[in-house]
């Protein structure tokens, strides 16, 4: 087992950890903002936004709780899976570049291994968020800018997929694979940024004022989620390494 997979698996597991405390953390110790409390005996955990018809105050605006909302608690899983798929599919894009420069058959398979570790978190981020819609919005799905965007970005990963299987010719395959990806990611900062420029229900992260009680648990779980994205794709990576020495091997044994 040489350095890289041995790093790669030691990152796995750690990365779990912190991401399993994160989560963790979320039910127990992230606390929820609000104007005030209503005293209810025990304590209503609720996925909506407001409390059920016969736990209405008379002034709403006494509304808040005390443990997380079903949603909340998703969100420390969410947003880091999130982060993670925009991070990796820039990895890719910036390899399919190289690729393009220089040429190099390394390049472009970085770049593919990059772009299959970007797809498993493009749908544990659609899987994800459609749990936190369902529990925030009511609904499972819904045409706003950031889900269709983003959607429209995972649409655009799979067809780089059909379009580097559809050449027969490998080099031909790599090139038009490599540009594009790096079309397809244009749609990533357009998607990340979307709720910055135009009116969105999509909650900017970074403008929320989070407790602390809310940021510890959100930065170990990014912090895990990076893990585990490296992690994913140096193991991939390295056996396509194994694949290509075996390959050689294979062909100078047949000469």
């Amino acid at each position: 087992m040489n350095r890289q997979i041995k790093i790669a698996i030691a990152l796995m597991l750690v990365g779990g950890l912190l991401t399993t405390t994160a989560f963790f953390m979320a039910f127990y110790t992230a606390r929820v903002r609000g104007n005030a409390t209503v005293n209810l005996v025990p304590p209503v955990d609720t996925s909506f936004n407001i409390a059920p018809p016969e736990f209405q105050p008379e002034d709403v605006t006494l509304l808040a709780y005390e443990q997380p909302w079903f949603s909340q608690k998703i969100f420390y899983f969410h947003v880091p899976v999130a982060e993670a798929s925009f991070l990796v599919f820039t990895v890719a894009a910036i390899f399919a570049l190289m690729f393009l420069i220089k040429k190099d058959e390394k390049y472009d398979t970085r770049s593919r291994v990059a772009m299959e570790t970007a797809i498993v978190f493009v749908a544990a981020t659609m899987i994800t968020g459609l749990l936190w819609t369902r529990a925030s919005w009511g609904v499972w799905w819904d045409w706003e800018p950031r889900l269709t965007t983003y959607f429209i970005m995972m649409v655009m990963m799979i067809a780089y997929y059909v379009v580097r299987n559809s050449v027969d010719d490998e080099e031909r395959a790599a090139t038009y694979a490599a540009v594009f990806c790096i079309i397809a990611w244009v749609n990533a900062p357009i998607s990340f940024f979307i709720t910055r420029l135009v009116p969105s229900k999509h909650p900017v992260v970074f403008n929320s004022g989070m407790d602390v009680t809310n940021l510890i648990p959100f930065i170990i779980a990014q912090i895990g989620m990076l893990m585990i994205g490296y992690a994913i794709y140096a193991l991939r990576a390295s056996e396509e390494e194994i694949r290509v020495r075996l390959d050689v091997i294979k062909e100078e044994l047949e000469d």
